[in-house]
């Protein structure tokens, strides 16, 4: 990877450019993490200005938010996903150069290689400025918005992680969350190096405060938080509350808003679970705490997980987790501990281990909960903030301990 002609300053504050393809108010890990990461570097001191797509038909602008300048380019719906859109090359790449020009980063953090960050790296190179990039996506992401059959899917899957080295390799750092992720982007975009850099959560955030009293749920609740899409297979999860013993008499809260949900009323309809099945739709941080922390259990039955944040944080509201042996997630579970790992698609596995879970009196479950508690504290988002802080002053591969 190349060595930036310029390095930032060790001590003054930095002027940090984020580029992001998803950034709120999309409902996603990447655009969370994005935010986190801008409100996170602001509080340390630094400038923080962010690029990202607008959410509607119109020009490119500027808003002042509370975590940073976030600079909004024009952009275009994506008639197969909700709310995500598209951003042309020949429409921004001359606004992203101006924009340089006024911000002046010392450093520049892309989140992807797609549209926005890849151009954005682009022009930092050309300008001799650090960049470090940070992949959050997995090209099979993207299967449940193309309407094409799995062996052209696979085609663009095998470019996109071709392309994902291209853009990424003339990063001088490159990061993403998880071990798992590491080793996928070793072996399918070829990249020599990649750091595994959890995304941090502020696990304290979810614990109960002196003095609060949250009465529990009146019955056995399983919790599912995310995206409502394909690739969660929320569908599964919904199945297996319908195979766990009636004599348990098991609930389900589904929090997020997406592409599915119309479908998985319907099945909640169709197996006649609807006084079991509650969607709770979109809801703020103080909100989804209250679900997480009044939780028996949590489920998170995704297949794509790179690290899956909202695990992260029903786990630190100590929560016993029961999660798809998929992707990131066995890195969250230790098998007996603090959860379970079951079968991915399996919903009678799914459904078994529900139930051995919630057949445990609450004294085991309340230490299963404490078991999940102790196992994000190495993702402390004040020391993940330290490491990127690091990385865009200068620090290397080596430097970084994971």
């Amino acid at each position: 990877m190349p060595d930036s002609q310029k390095e930032p300053d060790s001590q003054a504050p930095l002027t940090i450019l984020i580029a992001a393809d998803t950034y709120p108010p999309h409902i996603n890990g990447a655009a969370q993490f994005g935010y986190r990461l801008a409100k996170g570097m602001k509080g340390r001191g630094h400038n923080v200005h962010v690029l990202a797509c607008r959410q509607d038909k119109g020009l490119s602008y500027t808003e002042f938010r509370d975590e940073a300048t976030v600079h909004r380019l024009r952009s275009h719906k994506v008639p197969t996903h909700e709310y995500f859109r598209i951003c042309f090359p020949w429409e921004i790449k001359k606004e992203i150069s101006l924009l340089f020009d006024k911000v002046q980063p010392d450093v520049v953090h892309i989140q992807s290689h797609y549209m926005i960050g890849e151009h954005v790296l682009y022009e930092a190179v050309k300008r001799g400025i650090r960049v470090v990039a940070t992949n959050h996506f997995m090209p099979e992401n993207l299967n449940p918005f193309m309407p094409f059959p799995q062996w052209f899917k696979d085609i663009i899957g095998r470019i996109s992680w071709k392309d994902m080295g291209k853009v990424m390799g003339k990063a001088d750092v490159v990061t993403t969350p998880t071990p798992l992720a590491a080793k996928a982007m070793h072996q399918h975009a070829f990249l020599r190096k990649v750091l595994p850099l959890s995304n941090g959560i502020d696990s304290a955030a979810y614990e109960l405060q002196p003095g609060e009293v949250l009465e529990p749920n009146p019955a056995p609740t399983v919790v599912f938080a995310g995206r409502l899409a394909e690739e969660k297979h929320v569908d599964v999860l919904i199945d297996a509350v319908a195979k766990t013993p009636a004599e348990l008499n098991v609930h389900l809260q589904i929090v997020g808003g997406g592409e599915v949900r119309p479908a998985l009323e319907a099945q909640v309809e169709r197996l006649g679970l609807k006084d079991r099945v509650t969607f709770l739709g979109l809801a703020s941080d103080a909100e989804l705490r209250e679900v997480y922390i009044k939780a028996d259990l949590f489920c998170m039955p995704g297949t794509a997980e790179l690290q899956s944040l909202v695990t992260l944080e029903a786990m630190s509201a100590s929560t016993p987790v029961v999660l798809a042996d998929a992707m990131a997630l066995p890195h969250l579970v230790n098998d007996g501990e603090n959860g379970y790992l079951f079968r991915p698609n399996d919903s009678g596995d799914l459904a078994e281990k529900i139930s051995r879970v919630l057949s445990l009196p609450a004294e085991d479950r309340a230490m299963m909960g404490k078991a999940s508690r102790s196992m994000v504290e190495p993702h402390s988002i004040d020391g993940v903030l330290q490491k990127f802080e690091d990385l865009y002053r200068g620090a290397s591969y080596d430097d970084i301990q994971v």
